[in-house]
């Protein structure tokens, strides 16, 4: 045995030890539910953007943060204009006569991610939930990502047309700077950045400047009124921070990534901010992928000039935010082949030799969480650099150790991290026939 078998075997052993076996539903571990209930910032994770079980024990968690612990918002890694229908459902304001036709919004790549089962019956419940409660405690749907320019520029538009067509007037002509592009937020990163166009910066500061304005000078107003003020309000500032981030592509992947965390931690502030009420700051339940949700400073991604979510949530909100992470070993999984594709069913490879995946499977617990902030050996018995899969929207099994795995330093990444050893593929509302066919078995074998 070679000394780091020995000392994968020593960790092994220590980590039987700390595991907490999990029952059916993870939100039933009262254990587990006390340490993400005492955040007032609960940022829930995920392997993956499209594995059922991640989903819907998320999903139950949520649930219950809602139910018992007076959580307020739900604020998912989606686009703020898709989310705010879904919002409106939700609260008994829309004409949408269903969950899956709420939903119907998300039509940019990839639309499983929101567009499933799971998100369709827990955006059920919680309109379920609202029903009879007065606004103020109801519990929302919020978008915090920023790829969403050309409908939020339209969102405003609608905006102002309604409240003050003078002002859309201004509005019109200085987003007319994005009318050439024909809907495509990276066909206007590289003109800009390129120099071959004039970069549009000026004019979308220009008008989040006047809507900020005219947040701080309106009169007071219906609750009606105010929600519709900010959602154009976050609206613009999305505008305006979508306009940098598509600049800033040909700058590279450290650059672009960090301004789009540094916009989902701005939307989870103006959130607080405008969800406040006599109680203090509304409690809020965060979901994206571990990448954006686990500490980038105990990652190879921080090493590199990365920051995210987690990161600055920590620096934001210290030990308000809990941060709890997802992993699995092998199953199925909806995925893409390339950018753009269709959702497949894909089967997942075994965690690598070495990796956090591969130790948990040694375990023998198919499922267990780790509570990593609260528990001091456990950390010690962690500390050393491990390989960590992440599989976003695209899943690429035969360059897998170049494409879905990075160091991290588990302990410092996550608070928690919750262990499920088999996953399979979530189901979207509208799969695509590649979906239904699956993977051949025979295309990726195991043991690779």
């Amino acid at each position: 045995m070679t000394v780091q078998s020995a000392r994968d075997d020593a960790v092994l052993q220590g980590l039987r030890r700390h595991l907490r076996p999990l029952p059916a539903a993870a939100a039933a571990d009262a254990a587990l539910m006390a340490r993400i209930a005492r955040s007032r910032i609960a940022l829930l994770g995920e392997a993956s953007h499209g594995s059922h079980e991640f989903y819907a024990e998320r999903a139950d968690l949520t649930r219950k943060l809602i139910a018992e612990h007076g959580f307020r918002a739900v604020v998912v890694e989606a686009d703020w204009p898709d989310a705010g229908r879904v919002n409106r459902y939700v609260r008994g304001l829309s004409d949408d006569p269903d969950a899956a036709t709420a939903l119907s919004g998300f039509e940019r790549f990839p639309t499983w991610m929101w567009r499933n089962t799971v998100v369709r019956d827990f955006v059920e419940w919680l309109r379920a939930h609202n029903r009879g409660r007065p606004p103020a405690h109801q519990a929302g749907f919020y978008g915090m990502d920023l790829y969403s320019l050309f409908r939020s520029v339209d969102a405003v538009l609608g905006y102002l047309d309604q409240a003050d067509p003078e002002s859309a007037q201004r509005a019109r002509a200085r987003y007319a700077c994005f009318d050439h592009y024909a809907q495509d937020g990276q066909a206007y990163g590289y003109a800009a950045g390129l120099g071959m166009k004039a970069s549009c910066e000026d004019g979308v500061i220009q008008q989040l400047r006047e809507l900020n304005l005219r947040a701080t000078e309106a009169l007071p107003v219906s609750r009606q009124d105010r929600d519709d003020l900010f959602f154009a309000q976050q609206n613009a500032r999305l505008v305006r921070n979508a306009e940098e981030y598509y600049r800033t592509l040909l700058r590279g992947r450290v650059s672009s990534w960090n301004l789009r965390d540094a916009h989902m931690v701005e939307t989870l502030q103006a959130l607080e901010k405008h969800l406040a009420g006599n109680d203090g700051p509304p409690r809020m339940a965060v979901w994206a992928h571990n990448s954006h949700l686990g500490d980038a400073s105990a990652t190879e991604m921080g090493e590199q000039g990365e920051w995210n979510v987690g990161q600055l949530a920590r620096d934001r909100w210290g030990p308000d935010a809990v941060l709890v992470g997802f992993s699995t070993h092998h199953g199925t999984v909806t995925a893409a082949s390339e950018w753009n594709g269709p959702g497949e069913r894909k089967r997942v490879r075994a965690g690598l030799q070495g990796s956090h995946e591969d130790l948990f499977h040694q375990s023998g617990q198919p499922r267990f969480w780790l509570p990593l902030a609260d528990d001091a050996a456990l950390a010690a018995l962690l500390s050393q650099r491990r390989l960590q899969r992440a599989i976003g929207v695209i899943y690429q099994p035969r360059t897998e150790r170049q494409s879905h795995y990075f160091q991290t330093r588990l302990p410092l990444q996550f608070d928690a991290m919750i262990h499920i050893d088999t996953t399979h593929a979530l189901e979207p509302l509208v799969p695509p026939p590649q979906w239904h066919t699956g993977e051949p078995p025979e295309t990726y074998p195991w043991g690779l």
